[in-house]
């Protein structure tokens, strides 16, 4: 499959190949949902989104994964250095040898990608190196612009829209930070061991709760109201933004929307997940069953046939399209 997606995208030096493929990995070992939901595009954009997720997860390890003895100066020089090698390739020089950052740059020539983007998300892999929590909501907003809403505008270029990109602009951006608060509210517990805390402050202060008693519950393993109470309101707020992000989903290529319907449809399903578990996501992870999964790709496969079908005039054309709101999923058994 590999072949045949670097194959229909025109890449054809050996050297970007292996570097796309590089990519690819890191995608399908790290992000199961965000790989089904690719494997839904036209394979010739496949590549390309493989190598800005790969490109995000590699900047990401080096802030979580270096190692336990790493220290923070150690992962403020890696990143120093992932930086230097993105602006040198972006500028059109050599990427010294960084497969990650050969696809990106390639990625980025070639869908004409704002290097701003990559400059704002730089910026927030940063500040999880000295800052451990966020005291307002605001607050945790500017910190996802560039670990989250700029993800969503780099894929807009990739994806194709049907209106002018800056209609979709605000959507793609709202899309990229539901995404990510969906991970904070999943991930709550294992951020906690790694020092930080992504719900605000504020939030916690309006339920009675604050990070002293996420700790001990985190701690004794022992769940509290407030704290119930608090994550329900978290997931209140991040509902919100995929209504915002929502309409953007009528804006892409047809082709391109099952992907991102699947991707959207998938991640609020952890939502529904962390609803169902009680919000113990203090103690375990909630997950989206394998079944529900198949559900969801077997659906975005007949879109994608659809889309297909239509853009050659051989299918009619739907009167609107369907908003994907489903129902809540209650089987929690695969990782989401």
């Amino acid at each position: 499959m590999t072949r045949r997606e670097l194959d229909a995208a025109g890449v054809t030096d050996p050297a970007l190949r292996d570097a796309y493929t590089r990519c690819r990995r890191l995608n399908a070992a790290h992000g199961r949902t965000y790989f089904l939901a690719t494997r839904l595009l036209p394979v010739e954009r496949r590549p390309a989104v493989h190598a800005l997720y790969g490109f995000a997860r590699w900047a990401d390890d080096i802030v979580d994964d270096m190692g336990a003895d790493a220290t923070d100066a150690e992962r403020a020089a890696a990143l120093d250095l992932l930086d230097g090698r993105l602006r040198r390739a972006l500028a059109g020089g050599g990427a010294d040898g960084e497969p990650v950052v050969l696809a990106l740059a390639d990625t980025a020539r070639r869908y004409a990608i704002d290097a701003g983007h990559f400059t704002d998300f730089m910026a927030s892999m940063r500040d999880d190196l000295t800052v451990t929590d966020y005291p307002t909501y605001a607050d945790l907003r500017g910190y996802m612009h560039g670990s989250a809403a700029v993800i969503g505008l780099q894929m807009l270029p990739v994806l194709g829209t049907v209106t002018p990109r800056a209609e979709a602009a605000p959507h793609a951006a709202a899309l990229g930070v539901a995404f990510q608060l969906t991970n904070f509210l999943r991930d709550v517990g294992e951020d906690l061991d790694r020092g930080r805390v992504y719900l605000p402050a504020d939030l916690l202060a309006a339920h009675g709760a604050d990070r002293a008693l996420l700790e001990w519950s985190r701690r004794t393993g022992r769940p509290d109201p407030r704290v119930t109470a608090a994550l329900r309101a978290a997931e209140d707020l991040t509902r919100g933004v995929y209504r915002e992000a929502a309409p953007g989903l009528a804006m892409l290529d047809p082709v391109a929307r099952p992907c991102i319907r699947a991707a959207f449809v998938l991640y609020r399903n952890i939502l529904d997940a962390i609803a169902a578990d009680g919000y113990a996501v203090l103690h375990r992870r909630a997950v989206v069953s394998r079944s529900r999964r198949a559900v969801v790709a077997a659906d975005g496969l007949a879109r994608v046939l659809t889309a297909r079908l239509r853009a050659r005039g051989t299918a009619p054309a739907p009167t609107a399209l369907p908003v994907p709101y489903g129902k809540p999923v209650h089987d929690a058994k695969e990782a989401g």
